[in-house]
């Protein structure tokens, strides 16, 4: 910053609607948005592109950020060498799904965010890798000096790394279009099987997959995997007792966890721990719809109340934090505020005495865990006894061993948790990405409408006609989707998963209301998607359409990530 506050640097991103593009519009890197300007300035001057691609509530993209890309030592070593284009990975996931894929293959199945990409002027890709520190540190090379030693090896050895890029983007165009099956029939049977096979790799104690690390994500498409093969076979059936036992261990412990949000609802993005204890604090619309949408679809085979309570928290939080004015829903809740991840979350054992009073405090601090040594070690703050509020014994368990009537300790932690929602409100939030995509909001309506529904809560559905309304005036034109808006702004593109997912909450609207608007404009969505995604040679669908740009490779979506395939 300049003296009198103004900003030192203003490169092209300030011209971006993308709020994380936006986050970078201030540094000293000569950085472009993904497009023509770019791309034809790497082919004239023969330059490498360095490729950044991230996303606005991502924790380890600000850590990037603020220690290289503001640096302006490593700012020229860049500007220098390399063309560089930064992506915001919700807008342009096309471009993501192509770049991960050969940053997971260099990196033996890693891969992550911010992704860090050098590209030939063809757009091939020949090194990549993920975070990387200002200096060497983690085992990890320092990204100055890793960006000279490609600039100079791009000198040197052009051939070899155009032979390497030309290997690599086939491996990538192999992987990304998708196995080709060979002929033949996947019946009920099949599909229990695979249900049985995931079983396996469940915690059977909290529930829930560990990915060969301690990270666990919601996993709410194979639990609706779960609940569908229980509901084929019958609960007397033993597979299916088992695959019921790990739904109800999964759900139970990601409810009492601190990846739920015990005080504002909502859930995390991930739990770093076993134990669901300690989240990475985002959160995601998707997240949102996805586990919400569990959770009721768990009320609805079970009757557990519990289930039905977090379902509705998780709606009145999105509705409260998310829902726009004028109906849709915006994408994220950052991980941070303050610079600090975790901040606005996490409590001291002082500061709940403080808002409550030593009697209501003392129950709810031993409710919640929130202890003198605390239970999270904040890395900036060390020692400063942070607990991340979770329950390790539910209230019926809590108030038998301690000796309370149950109803007056729900009725006293209610209080308590009124109070400390007040108190957390007069922190500084994290940010909120107040894009609004196509692909979430179907998700969300569908959650919403199938739980107003079936609670008999006309809000919910009602919320969902709003963000439906808002998504067909403004993101739809001319029989197309538009996947990203913003103040006006709009991607004048969308994806599979755009159209596959509004058409999903459409129909379910549509079931909630028999409003057959809903039903019709989901009919002419699905006539638009299988005239422009539908692979006419093999089958199954791209994830692009066959009037966009044209990439490296047109990938099909076939897995399921954190959002389902359009494909399934």
């Amino acid at each position: 910053m300049n003296p009198d506050g103004t900003p030192k640097y203003t490169n092209r991103l300030a011209n971006a609607t993308s709020p994380y593009l936006l986050q970078h519009a201030h540094n000293p890197v000569d950085w472009y948005e993904w497009g023509e300007e770019a791309l034809e300035r790497a082919r004239r001057e023969d330059k490498p592109i360095f490729l950044s691609i991230g996303y606005s509530s991502c924790h380890w993209c600000h850590v990037m950020a603020h220690e290289s890309f503001e640096n302006e030592a490593i700012a020229k070593i860049l500007n220098e060498h390399f063309v560089c284009i930064k992506v915001d990975r919700e807008e342009r996931p096309d471009i993501d799904a192509i770049y991960m894929q050969a940053t997971m293959i260099m990196n033996r199945g890693n891969g992550g965010w911010p992704m860090s990409v050098w590209l030939t002027p063809e757009l091939k890709p020949f090194f990549a890798g993920t975070y990387f520190p200002p200096e060497p540190r983690y085992g990890r090379p320092g990204f100055g000096e890793l960006c000279k030693r490609i600039a100079e090896v791009w000198e040197k050895n052009r051939e070899g790394i155009e032979s390497d890029a030309s290997r690599l983007t086939e491996m990538v165009d192999q992987s990304l279009r998708g196995v080709q099956a060979g002929p033949g029939e996947i019946d009920l049977a099949f599909i229990d099987a695979a249900a049985d096979r995931l079983a396996q790799r469940f915690d059977e104690q909290y529930g829930g997959i560990s990915g060969g690390g301690t990270n666990k994500f919601p996993p709410s498409m194979t639990l609706e995997l779960f609940l569908r093969s229980i509901h084929r076979r019958g609960k007397d059936d033993p597979a299916a007792a088992h695959l019921q036992k790990l739904v109800d261990i999964t759900l139970d412990e990601m409810s009492r966890g601190g990846i739920y949000d015990q005080l504002g609802g909502g859930i995390h993005r991930y739990s770093t721990d076993r134990q669901w204890l300690v989240p990475h604090f985002e959160k995601m619309l998707y997240d949102q719809a996805l586990v919400s949408r569990i959770y009721v679809d768990a009320w609805q085979a079970t009757g557990n109340s519990t289930y039905r309570r977090v379902a509705e928290d998780i709606f009145d939080y999105v509705l409260k934090d998310l829902q726009s004015e004028q109906g849709g829903f915006y994408s994220t809740r950052d991980a941070d505020s303050e610079g600090v991840e975790g901040k606005y979350y996490v409590w001291t054992r002082d500061e709940v005495f403080t808002i409550l009073g030593s009697q209501d405090a003392e129950l709810f601090c031993k409710f919640y865990d929130v202890s003198p040594a605390g239970n999270w070690d904040d890395p900036h703050d060390p020692g400063a006894s942070k607990s991340v509020l979770h329950v390790p014994r539910d209230a019926a368990t809590f108030a038998k061993e301690e000796g309370l009537d149950q109803a007056e300790l729900e009725r006293r932690l209610a209080v308590a948790r009124k109070k400390m929602l007040a108190a957390r409100s007069m922190r500084v939030p994290p940010h909120r990405d107040e894009k609004i995509l196509v692909e979430w909001n179907g998700l969300m309506i569908a959650a919403l409408a199938r739980g107003g529904a079936l609670f008999g809560e006309p809000k919910y559905v009602e919320a969902a006609a709003r963000a439906a309304g808002f998504v067909l005036e403004h993101q739809y034109a001319d029989g197309r989707l538009m996947r990203a808006y913003r103040d006006g702004h709009k991607l004048e593109t969308a994806f599979l998963t755009d159209y596959a997912n509004l058409i999903f909450g459409l129909l379910e609207l549509y079931e909630a209301t028999f409003d057959r608007r809903w039903f019709d404009a989901a009919v002419k969505l699905n006539d638009a998607t299988i005239e422009h995604f539908w692979d006419d040679e093999h089958g199954g669908f791209y994830f692009t359409p066959d009037d966009g740009e044209k990439l490296i490779t047109r990938a099909r979506d076939v897995r399921d990530g954190a959002t389902p395939s359009g494909n399934s």
